[in-house]
Order: C-alpha cells, then sequence, then structure tokens
C-alpha cells in the first residue's frame, strides 16, 4: 500500500462525532457526562465514522472514488474549520482577497484535497490508526492530537492534528504528516504564486488538484 493512501487517511480524518472501534492508545476512556470534550475522541470519532462507511461499502468506493467526497462532507466538513485553514494559508493575502475570491479559495481549497486522495482513503483499514489520548482542561482553545499510521512495512508515520476550540466545540484546521504541515507547505508555495501571478492562479491551480512539492515528496513515497 502506498503512503498516499495512509497519508489521506491523515489529512481526511480531522474531526466529526459517531462511535464504532478503532485502535486508541491505552488511557483515553470514554468521557463520562459532564466531563471535558477530549479533541482526541474528536478525531478518533471521525475516523471511525468514515471507517464504517468504508467498511460496508468499500467494493463501491474502489469502482468509484469520487463517491468518497460525499462520504467526508458528511463525517468531516461539520468539523473541520475550513475558513480558519484558508486563512492560515493565505496569510497576508487573505486581507487583500475579495469576498467572492475567499470564498473560492477556500471551496478550491478542501476539495483538491478530497480530489487528490479519495482514491487512497478507499483502502484505508482501521488497523492502521492508533490516536493518542489529549488531557486537555475546560480553559485550554488549542490541542495537538497526536496519532500514528502504519505502513506495511512496519513503519509508522507520525500523524498530529491541530484543532482550536469554538463556540461550536473543538475543530482541526491542520494536520502534521511526518514533519510537515500542510498548512505551512501550501502558504510557502502559493505565497510565491500570489506575489508573481495574483490569487486567481492559485485558485486556479488548487481547482486542478495540484500539490506543493513538499507534500508531494510524503504522499509519492511508497511503502
Amino acid at each position: 500500500m502506498k503512503l498516499s493512501t495512509l497519508v489521506a487517511a491523515g489529512v481526511l480524518l480531522a474531526g466529526a462525532t459517531f462511535n464504532t472501534g478503532i485502535v486508541l492508545a491505552q488511557g483515553n476512556a470514554p468521557a463520562a457526562t459532564g466531563a471535558v470534550e477530549q479533541p482526541s475522541d474528536i478525531v478518533q470519532a471521525s475516523a471511525q465514522g468514515i471507517l464504517k462507511d468504508l467498511d460496508a461499502n468499500r467494493e463501491m468506493y474502489r469502482k468509484d472514488p469520487s463517491k468518497v467526497s460525499a462520504l467526508v462532507d458528511k463525517y468531516l466538513l461539520p468539523h473541520f474549520d475550513t475558513e480558519y485553514a484558508a486563512r492560515l494559508v493565505l496569510a497576508k493575502y487573505w486581507r487583500t482577497a475579495t469576498d467572492d475570491q475567499k470564498k473560492r479559495f477556500i471551496d478550491a481549497f478542501y476539495h483538491s484535497l478530497l480530489s487528490n486522495y479519495g482514491s487512497a482513503l478507499a483502502e484505508f483499514t482501521a488497523d492502521r490508526l492508533k490516536v493518542f489520548p489529549t488531557n486537555v482542561s475546560a480553559t485550554d482553545d488549542h490541542a495537538t492530537v497526536r496519532s500514528e499510521v502504519k505502513r506495511d512495512n512496519g513503519d509508522r508515520i507520525a500523524v498530529n492534528y491541530e484543532l482550536r476550540k469554538e463556540p461550536t466545540g473543538w475543530k482541526a484546521y491542520d494536520v502534521n504528516i511526518d514533519g510537515i504541515s500542510y498548512v505551512k507547505s501550501y502558504r510557502e508555495d502559493f505565497g510565491a504564486q500570489i506575489e508573481q501571478k495574483g490569487i486567481e492562479s492559485v485558485i486556479a491551480r488548487l481547482q486542478k488538484g495540484d500539490k506543493p512539492d513538499s507534500i508531494k515528496k510524503t504522499t509519492d513515497k511508497t511503502s
């Protein structure tokens, strides 16, 4: 299995609330009623929901990977802070972009991830992911959720999620895979292009599903 399959899980399994059963590191017991919501529970629950649906309909998703988009929209999109991630990627260019450009950039950024990783996610299985528990307090507003994804050769790739607390709960906005931050990679790559050609060129590039070189080097590796 290519590492892109494992990376796909890291990118797309970053926030929802559902419940079945995936590997969870020892010490992360279900939260008691009234207890502080733990970001690690949200990451795990997102993975569980997607994997349950994948297992039930895996052959369908293999034949038509485009259907994975609807699956991710169902479990991920409501709990992933796409606007905040886009603001971090655009950095100073967010302030000068029009409302229409911001909207189209957010949409293109999100759907570029789906187009890049939908087919890889169709091959992902529950035994490959371990989520480590967090222990945030009621006053914390930022958390890093650590996880590991196992490759065919037994190596484990570190996949860390960045989340922040909003009025509606914890939402993910970045994923760091084997030391590479998606937000930082896109920001560095797109910043130079926006400076030279403007934001419209980046939106067009995203709509084609293009990835920064630093991310290509990670996802193009094989097991």
